[in-house]
C-alpha cells in the first residue's frame, strides 16, 4: 500500500512539473522572456574585447597577432515596440568625445534578410515563416547606418540563463578590413549570453576567401566581447551629445531603409571624394544642428550625400 501511496505521490507531482513546465514555456510567456534579455544589453558599459586566431588547415599559414582593446560603452534602446527593439551604441572617450557606434537592431518572425555576399555587397533573401517561428534577427548596422550582418536565431531561457546565438556571413571587422587584403568573408557565429554584471558577446568565427569557384577556409577564431556594467556618470556628455543629434540619425536610419528596401541587391563603397562615408554623414549631422535643417531638409542632404557611395 506504502509502494503504491509513493507511486500515486509520484505521479503528482510529475503531472504537477509538466503543467508548470507548460505554462513556463508558453509561446506569450517566452515572447515577453525574449523582449526581457534583448532590452537588458541595453545600458552603460566597460567593454573588453579579446579576439585571437585557434586554428587553420594550412600548417604554414602565420597566425596573426591576439587582439586587445577596450572602451566605454553606452547602448540606448531607440525603439522599443513589440515585435521590434532597436539599440543603439555610443562609444564615450576620455568624457569629452562620442563616437556614435554600431547598431542592433531586433525583429521577431521576421522572414526579410540582407545576406552578405562578399565586397561590400548585399542581396535580399526570403524565408520561410516556419523557419523563423519563434525566432528573433539581430540586424548589425555600422557607424554610418550602412548594413553590416543579419542573423536569427532562438533565445534559450534554459534554468533561467538568457542566451542567443545565430551564424551568418559579414564583412571583415573593422579591426582588420584596413589591414588585410587575404580573406573577404568573416562568417559570423554569435552567441549572446546574458550575465550578472552584463553580457557576453561571443563568437566562433571563419575567415573565409570567397571566389566564384567557391569558398576556401583561411582560419578560424575566437571572440570574446565582455560587457560589464559601470556607473552612467561617465556618459554624462554621450547622453548631451545624442539629445542634440537623435533626430539627424532617424532620417539617416530612413534614407538607409529607403535605399535598402528599393533594391534586391546592393553595394557600397566607404571612400567616396576623398572622404568616408561615416565622416561625411557625422559633418552632416553636426551641419543640420548648427544650421537647425528640417526632417525633410535631412533627408534631402543625406540621400544626395548617399549617391556616391553606393556603386551602381
Amino acid at each position: 500500500m506504502r509502494f503504491l501511496n509513493l507511486i500515486l505521490v509520484l505521479s503528482g507531482l510529475i503531472a504537477f512539473n509538466v503543467s508548470a513546465q507548460t505554462k513556463i514555456e508558453s509561446a506569450d510567456e517566452k515572447f515577453e522572456k525574449d523582449r526581457k534579455a534583448i532590452k537588458s544589453l541595453a545600458g552603460f558599459y566597460e567593454v573588453n574585447f579579446n579576439y585571437g586566431e585557434v586554428t587553420a588547415p594550412n600548417p604554414d599559414y602565420k597566425f596573426s597577432k591576439p587582439y586587445e582593446s577596450h572602451g566605454s560603452e553606452w547602448a540606448e534602446i531607440i525603439v522599443d515596440e513589440p515585435k521590434r527593439i532597436v539599440i543603439q551604441h555610443m562609444l564615450a572617450i576620455n568624457d569629452t568625445t562620442v563616437i556614435k557606434h554600431w547598431r542592433q537592431d531586433w525583429t521577431y518572425e521576421d522572414t526579410n534578410i540582407m545576406l552578405y555576399t562578399q565586397d561590400n555587397a548585399w542581396k535580399k533573401g526570403n524565408l520561410a515563416a516556419a523557419d523563423v517561428k519563434g525566432k528573433w534577427t539581430q540586424k548589425v548596422y555600422q557607424v554610418d547606418d550602412s548594413p553590416r550582418y543579419q542573423g536569427y536565431g532562438t533565445w534559450s531561457h534554459v534554468g533561467g540563463h538568457d542566451s542567443w546565438q545565430s551564424e551568418t556571413d559579414s564583412p571583415l571587422p573593422r579591426r582588420e578590413s584596413t589591414v588585410r587584403k587575404d580573406y573577404n568573408v568573416l562568417n559570423r557565429g554569435s552567441r549572446i549570453t546574458i550575465t550578472k554584471d552584463g553580457w557576453m558577446f561571443e563568437q566562433d568565427n571563419k575567415k573565409i576567401v570567397r571566389t566564384p569557384t567557391g569558398d576556401k577556409l583561411l582560419a578560424v577564431e575566437k571572440g570574446y566581447e565582455e560587457f560589464t556594467k559601470i556607473d552612467p556618470k561617465t556618459f554624462a556628455n554621450a547622453q548631451k551629445w545624442w539629445a542634440s543629434q537623435h533626430t539627424y540619425w532617424a532620417d539617416v536610419r530612413t534614407v538607409w531603409a529607403d535605399v535598402i528596401g528599393s533594391n534586391n541587391t546592393f553595394k557600397v563603397q566607404t571612400m567616396a571624394n576623398g572622404k568616408l562615408l561615416y565622416e561625411t554623414l557625422f559633418s552632416l549631422g553636426d551641419q543640420s544642428i548648427k544650421e537647425k535643417w528640417t526632417v525633410a531638409q535631412n533627408k534631402e542632404k543625406i540621400k544626395t550625400a548617399l549617391q556616391p557611395y553606393l556603386v551602381k
